[in-house]
Order: structure tokens, then sequence, then C-alpha cells
């Protein structure tokens, strides 16, 4: 295999985890600068096309297949010093783990940052690694066959050494995946920034039916820094007060699930129009779009995004893999949008 590109020149021949002696050892980091760091890493899972289907439907055995490999590769992210024997004690500042599929493959990327005298290239690593064994673990009722392909380092930097990015060639998979990754650039941190989780269902505020689709959204915004409440439950005839409680106090955001349907009961869009200043019409028809790739069901949702103030509010389905698809589209959108509400972002 060629070796990955570097735009500096690495110490050739030398192993930095090897002493004089030629015995392991831990690197001396304290003469080091701390300085703003930051490693993608990736791999995919190759599978077949019925898990696949299964998966992104969140039809599997095994619920939650992709939440639950997300949280597996973040919490491995922070316990690399624990797994990997030379590796430094790092404070994390953000570890995001995202999934995309190919006809018969997951594909897992992971990013890791930190501020510190060292990288995180072991933790992106160690991340794709355990997410890609929890789908694994996942999967395996239907294919036991299932191969964990290609861990490998994207990109680095910071530190003395700058950027390094593997050559193009590398770095792209045989098949191109439709992914829920969003491009580093587009990826912004909401630190702290309030978000409100409204779920529409008169089953689940009744005590009958598990919320299956709030935590989803709940978690997805509490990994990328926002200050979540909710999920609020509210049965459909009381969608409208449950808007009115979402958006008290003026949060940056606003996700409801659930009441897009076509069935008498769903009232969700109508109440939200109800509140909207502006409408953001292309996001609630790429959610659809999205959905369309899985299950042709999806054109029936009448989910509809927009502005209430400076409060983005958007409707998903109340399914899991509704949720999961339109989380998907939010993703690489959703900083460069809260930026321009709030008065700022490129308009390039």
């Amino acid at each position: 295999m060629t070796e990955p590109h570097d735009v500096t020149t690495p110490d050739s021949g030398v192993l930095s985890h090897l002493d004089d002696s030629g015995r392991a050892r831990m690197v001396d980091v304290s003469g080091k600068s701390d300085t703003a760091r930051v490693a993608v890493a990736a791999g995919e899972l190759v599978t077949t096309a019925e898990v696949v289907s299964l998966v992104r439907a969140d039809d599997m055995p095994k619920a939650d297949v992709l939440a639950t490999a997300r949280i597996a590769g973040i919490a491995a992210a922070k316990r690399t010093w624990e797994l990997i024997p030379l590796c430094h004690q790092l404070a994390l500042s953000s570890v995001q783990v995202t999934f995309g599929f190919t006809d018969t493959t997951i594909t897992i990327e992971a990013t890791a940052k930190t501020k510190g005298p060292t990288g995180v290239e072991m933790e992106a690593l160690t991340a794709v690694a355990v997410a890609g064994l929890t789908l694994h673990d996942m999967v395996k009722a239907v294919d036991p066959a299932a191969v964990l392909n290609g861990v490998r380092l994207l990109s680095k930097a910071g530190g003395k050494r700058g950027h390094w990015q593997r050559r193009e060639e590398e770095a792209a998979p045989a098949e191109e995946a439709v992914t829920v990754a969003p491009e580093d650039d587009d990826f912004v941190e909401q630190t702290g920034a309030p978000a409100t989780v409204l779920v529409a269902s008169t089953g689940v505020a009744a005590g009958t039916r598990e919320d299956r689709t709030g935590p989803l959204i709940a978690e997805f915004l509490e990994t990328r820094g926002f200050t979540v409440r909710g999920p609020l439950v509210y049965a459909d005839a009381d969608i409208a007060w449950g808007l009115e409680d979402a958006l008290a106090g003026d949060p940056a955001l606003v996700i409801s699930t659930g009441g897009t349907g076509a069935s008498p009961t769903d009232a969700t869009p109508e109440a939200t129009l109800a509140l909207l200043d502006r409408e953001l019409p292309g996001v609630a028809e790429a959610i659809r779009l999205r959905g369309l790739q899985v299950t042709p069901h999806a054109s029936l949702s009448r989910g509809v995004a927009g502005l209430v103030g400076r409060t983005v509010v958007v409707n998903l389905p109340g399914s899991p893999g509704g949720v999961k698809d339109g989380l998907a589209v939010l993703e690489p959108i959703l900083g460069h949008l809260l930026a321009q509400v709030a008065g700022g972002g490129a308009h390039e």
C-alpha cells in the first residue's frame, strides 16, 4: 500500500515508543505546548443488503443499532488510555461518531478533539473500532459473517507537524456511501445552546407506549453540546400546548417527533404552522427525500420546518427510522443554520 501523504516529513525510521535500548516506553510530552488537535478516523462493516435495510429501518432484533454503536464509540474514545497501554490520558473536548450506508456496507467515521500536548489519533481510531465491533454484535443474529474492514486514520491537525491528510484515493471507500457524516468545516459544537425535544404521542402521554424517538433526539443533541430540555410528551390533541411549552425560554432549537402523518389525530404540522414566522421548506423536503430512500411511506409525512423568532423548529416523523433519517439531514446543516439565525454564519 502507498504510504499516506503528510504535508510534513516524519522522523524517518524512529519509533517514538521505544527507548534507546528498544524497550517500550511512554513518550514524555511534558515539554510540549497545549494546542488544539483534531483527528478523523474511518472504517466500515461489510454485511448484507438485508442487514443494511434493517438497520436503516431500525428493524433489527436488537433495536437502536446506530445509537448503541455511537455511544459505544464515544465511551471507548474516552477510555483509550486504559485500552492502549502507552497512550496518554487526554481531556477530550469532543467525540463525534457518524454512520453512512452503501448497498452492503455501514460506514463509520469518528472525529476526536482536544486541546493538549499530544494528538488524538488513537482516540478517533478506537472510537471507530469499538463502534464497528458494536455494530457486529448488533447485526450478528442476521449476518454472523459481517466483516469490520479498513479502520484507518483519515486526517489529523495540530501540534508542531500541522495538518496530515491521507491520500484521497486511499481515503475513499470502494463504493460511494450515502453518509450522515458532516464535512469537518460544517461541524459546529453547540456548547450549552438550549434545545427542546417534543414528543407528540397519545400513547406515550397515557403511559401505554414506550417513547422510542424522544431519547434518540435528545442523545443526538447532547453529544453535540446542546443543553437539552425534555423530551416533553404531549398527546396529539394537546400538541399546540406542547409547542408553546417547548418554545418557553426561547431555545435555539425545537425538534418535535410524531403527529406528522395523515391520521385524523395527527396535528403537529398545523400547530407548528400556526406559530411559524418563516418556513424552511427545503429542510422539510430534504427530510422526506431522505426517508424515501428507505420506504415509500416517507411521502406521507407532512412535517414542516421554520423559524419562530430566532428559534428553529423542525418536525420529524414518529418512527425511530424516520427520526434517524431526519437527524442525518440536520447534522451537516445545523451549525450553519443556527449561526445564520443568530445573525452570523457565512453567506457565500
